[in-house]
């Protein structure tokens, strides 16, 4: 099953999404919103899997094209949004490129931070930022959606709470970034409106590259219309996303439609020449790891952060070529200040 929320009102309205993405429908007497959904899903979700059967199945009454530039991501706004960073190569190689050593507990005990979830930007919403000065950065990961998850659930148990999956641009602005992490509070003004893939999915949908609590497929990110990462997004994914959601829930409950992301994607590097696409690598998921490469080649980045007029798409496929999630597809703009 594949749903979506049609950029409308605060919380969007809910759409059931045909598996090749090419039409949809509302569905008022179930759910008015994706969120209202979860907040019943035990009830709801075999009504929404059979209106998914049927749009699959052949036209319906009151179906249309599906356009991802009027979708919201999925879940407009969040109770929850707590993205990890599953992927310990990433980090290891940023804190080298830095000359910090990597604690050993960073291999048994993910790292996770709190964002805001107040103001998701849509799947093809632009990027506004004040200033490019700020190192602006796009972050390729992939995210699930939970229901109801009680306090100190086991990381056997938590799989059990995933309800559903989908691809984030977790922005970040790089700049910003150390001068925070000094106060040792965390990440906040480094962190803006992430976005979201324009659908959302089962696990069933994904077939055999789910399983072991992780997705086992290609991230595509390109950058102005060139291939930037193909990373697997299940191979060197140190905690899958059973031990995210059970390490979120370690000392409080998650509501319904908690948000809980992958972090980067990222593969282990080749690092005498890095690992970008055009030296026959699976290159990057931000712009961070490849200059941490050349950091560690060089002595120093050379490629820059985003700048006004820059794009970001990413995606991921099936076996068969198809897009899952549809694509996020953004672009960087000056802030003109409130509207």
């Amino acid at each position: 099953m594949k749903l979506a929320s049609l950029n409308q009102g605060r919380d969007g309205v809910l759409l059931v999404v045909s598996r090749d993405l090419s039409r949809a429908i509302r569905v008022p007497g179930l759910a008015a919103t994706l969120q209202a959904a979860m907040d019943d899903w035990q009830r709801l979700s075999p009504r929404l899997a059979q209106v998914s059967d049927a749009l699959n199945a052949g036209p319906l009454d009151g179906e249309f094209a599906l356009d991802s530039k009027s979708l919201a991501s999925p879940l407009p706004r969040a109770y929850q949004w707590a993205d990890g960073s599953a992927y310990v190569n990433h980090v290891e190689l940023v804190r080298r490129a830095r000359g910090a050593e990597m604690p050993p507990s960073f291999w048994t005990d993910p790292l996770m931070y709190q964002g805001g979830s107040d103001a998701f930007l849509g799947p093809c919403q632009d990027i506004a930022c004040a200033s490019e000065a700020w190192g602006i950065d796009f972050e390729g990961e992939v995210a699930v959606i939970t229901g109801d998850v009680p306090m100190g659930v086991s990381v056997g148990e938590a799989e059990a709470h995933i309800r559903l999956l989908m691809l984030v641009n977790d922005v970040s602005l790089r700049g910003l970034i150390p001068p925070e992490l000094a106060k040792g509070f965390g990440f906040f003004q480094s962190k803006p409106s992430s976005a979201f893939s324009p659908v959302a999915v089962t696990p069933d949908e994904l077939g055999a590259a789910w399983h072991d609590g992780k997705v086992h497929l290609p991230l595509e990110v390109n950058y102005n219309d060139a291939p930037f990462g193909r990373a697997e997004a299940g191979a060197d994914m140190t905690f899958g996303f059973p031990q995210l959601v059970a390490h979120a829930a370690r000392t409080r409950p998650l509501g319904a439609g908690a948000i809980i992301g992958s972090g980067t994607v990222s593969n282990k590097q080749d690092t005498d020449h890095g690992s970008a696409i055009a030296d026959g690598g699976v290159g990057y998921s931000c712009i961070a790891e490849l200059r941490t490469i050349e950091t560690i080649n060089r002595g120093q980045p050379t490629t820059p952060f985003m700048g006004y007029g820059d794009r970001v798409h990413i995606q991921m496929r099936d076996a068969a070529g198809n897009s899952i999630f549809g694509a996020i597809a953004q672009r960087v703009v000056p802030y003109s200040g409130p509207q």
